[in-house]
């Protein structure tokens, strides 16, 4: 019998990265992101988490988060990053979860990139969820807009089209808004086994947004088909650099 999960840390979630990572296996910058979430009760997530996770919570609820943004010059090892396969746009559909140490993190349902390369080595490497989708992301002044539409694995053509106007700087995010965005590392299980793979990066740089469009397929597609209505939360971010470590 596998020993229970642990609840939630009592402690609130850090803004700021560990410092002691250890040795880097992968540095890249994530880019003009937008977070979308939803809250949802616990019970109907914990099945679609690894197994030695439970959901994270705050005041009795998990969420359910779209984020989308410009993954930019992913780098292996200390190398420079890659201007071309290393840069792409990306769209994941994530949970929030927490392990029997007490590690909070991230588990992603999905995730869409553009670039069929870096999806191949994702899936065959990592074992994470990739798909490779047709995607675009546009500026124009405050407005960020982001366009794809899935092509493999299914569901072909899963689509999430998403537009937001950006405000201004956030001087001091709430307590939730740490939990949502400042998440030091990702659960997943490959090859038989649960892996935290832990990451760092300066703390958030977070705006207000105005959620001007949204039109998805990926949280159903994701195995979450529950969720309707608009998103409780919408943020925006210019973005940070990041480094991940080698995984435990």
């Amino acid at each position: 019998m596998q020993p229970p999960i642990p609840p939630t840390p009592s402690a609130p979630v850090s803004p700021d990265g560990p410092s002691d990572l250890g040795r880097t296996l992968l540095t890249q910058s994530w880019l003009d992101l937008t977070f979308l979430h939803w809250a949802v009760d616990p019970a109907a997530v914990a099945p679609l988490l690894p197994a030695g996770t439970a959901p994270d919570t705050v005041d009795g609820l998990t969420y359910v988060g779209l984020v989308a943004f410009r993954m930019h010059r992913i780098g292996w090892l200390g190398l420079p990053g890659l201007p071309y396969l290393g840069t792409f746009p990306e769209i994941n559909v994530r949970l929030y979860s927490v392990d029997r140490e007490g590690r909070r993190a991230v588990v992603f349902r999905s995730l869409e990139a553009s670039r069929l390369a870096a999806v191949a080595v994702a899936r065959l490497g990592f074992g994470l969820p990739y798909m490779w989708a047709r995607m675009a992301i546009r500026r124009d002044g405050d407005t960020v807009a982001y366009d794809s539409r899935r092509r493999l694995p299914g569901p072909r053509g899963a689509r999430c089209r998403l537009a937001v106007r950006v405000g201004a700087a956030i001087a001091q995010p709430t307590d939730l808004e740490h939990f949502l965005t400042a998440r030091w590392a990702l659960h997943h299980t490959a090859f038989g086994r649960l892996h935290h793979l832990p990451n760092t990066h300066p703390r958030w740089p977070l705006h207000r947004a105005e959620l001007l469009d949204l039109d998805q397929e990926l949280l159903r597609a994701a195995g979450l088909p529950g969720i309707e209505g608009p998103p409780m939360s919408v943020l925006f971010s210019p973005g940070v650099p990041v480094r991940f470590a080698l995984p435990t």
